[in-house]
């Protein structure tokens, strides 16, 4: 089985923005809430939008399953009060939710928390445990998108190795669910979103991480970098030496347990050097797809987000490696995900006999 590791509803219908816009308009002219049943997307628009769209693209390239978060960029957490968020959140997740239960061969859930930056972080923070565990319950997610920076481009948060953050790690761990360590949009002009925000999240996360003790508070908490790592494989040394330097211990024993990264890298060589760098074991297939780069790579004749193509190209990966990372490690990682997958299997079976 091939497991897209790291998808989003970039598709979503038109319906979905349109709320969200009058949202943060009515917030920040008048204080007013728009109400989440105000929004109405039918089923036709969601079959539409995923058919033509990832669904599409899944049958094309050869995978099986992908998990399946909200729009990362439009997490946009610094929009509102945490009220806000937490309202945003729970409609992006009730979407997702919908899509898995019209595809749920196809998508498995991973949810958006409703974060807030600054004096609202705590509060947001307790809302994010409650929220995790009604999509995890309730709406059978697998994982969730974690933030490092809910300022959206301006790092006005603590790191997230602060114990602002541990009620949620503690969540995760009781829950057995994964976080995959995802900014959102940047409204720093400085930082372009998906070029310099994403991959300059991941690095300093990456850091954070580094120079904590959090696993051994956590010691079952799994999280996963994006987008190759951001810097991170390109600069390992850089790392080692580093954590030497502070007598740390070695980040095969200190971070590697409980950290992957996906393989979210757009040509061969990144992803060749990714892994040679990182183990195979802590390395998720992923394509990101349909995300920050949707055209065609002039060099291959196959788009740049096709990373199972350039997975497939690269002939020194062994048979056992390369399954680990189509799918092995993804069961590992969201260790829900298989019981998730074969309930969904048990009861499409069921369905066939009954109308037969």
């Amino acid at each position: 089985m091939i497991i897209d590791s790291h998808g989003h509803f970039t598709t979503a219908p038109p319906a979905l923005g349109a709320w969200r816009e009058r949202q943060i308009r009515a917030y920040e002219e008048t204080g007013a809430r728009v109400s989440p049943n105000e929004l109405r997307i039918s089923d036709d628009e969601i079959r539409t939008a995923i058919e033509n769209g990832q669904l599409k693209l899944q049958i094309e390239r050869g995978t099986d399953v992908t998990l399946f978060s909200p729009g990362a960029g439009k997490m946009a957490h610094h929009y509102g009060d945490e009220r806000t968020s937490l309202d945003w959140s729970r409609v992006s997740n009730d979407l997702i939710a919908r899509v898995c239960g019209l595809f749920p061969e196809r998508f498995v859930g991973v949810c958006q928390l409703p974060q807030s930056p600054g004096d609202a972080l705590p509060a947001s923070i307790r809302n994010s445990v409650d929220e995790l565990e009604r999509c995890v319950k309730e709406l059978g997610s697998v994982g969730c998108l974690l933030n490092p920076d809910p300022s959206d481009g301006y790092y006005q948060a603590p790191p997230l190795t602060d114990r602002v953050y541990y009620p949620l790690y503690e969540k995760m761990a009781e829950l057995g669910v994964p976080a995959m360590v995802h900014v959102a949009m940047s409204r720093n002009p400085a930082m372009q979103g998906t070029c310099a925000h994403y991959l300059a999240g991941d690095t300093a996360a990456f850091m954070q991480l580094c120079e904590s003790d959090l696993f051994k508070d956590f010691p079952t908490l799994q999280l996963i970098l994006p987008h190759g790592g951001g810097a991170v494989p390109y600069h390992w040394g850089r790392y080692r030496g580093m954590m030497q330097d502070r007598g740390r211990p070695p980040l095969e024993e200190s971070i590697l347990p409980n950290v992957s990264f996906d393989t979210c890298v757009y040509h061969k060589r990144g992803l060749e050097l990714l892994l040679d760098i990182i183990p195979a074991r802590n390395v998720l297939f992923a394509s990101e797809m349909i995300g920050a780069v949707r055209s065609v790579d002039p060099e291959t004749g196959r788009r740049f987000d096709d990373t199972k193509y350039t997975l497939d190209s690269i002939d020194s990966l062994s048979d056992a490696d390369r399954q680990a990372v189509y799918g092995d490690n993804a069961l590992r990682v969201f260790p829900r995900l298989e019981g998730v997958l074969k309930s969904r299997s048990t009861a499409a079976a069921n369905d066939k006999e009954l109308k037969k």
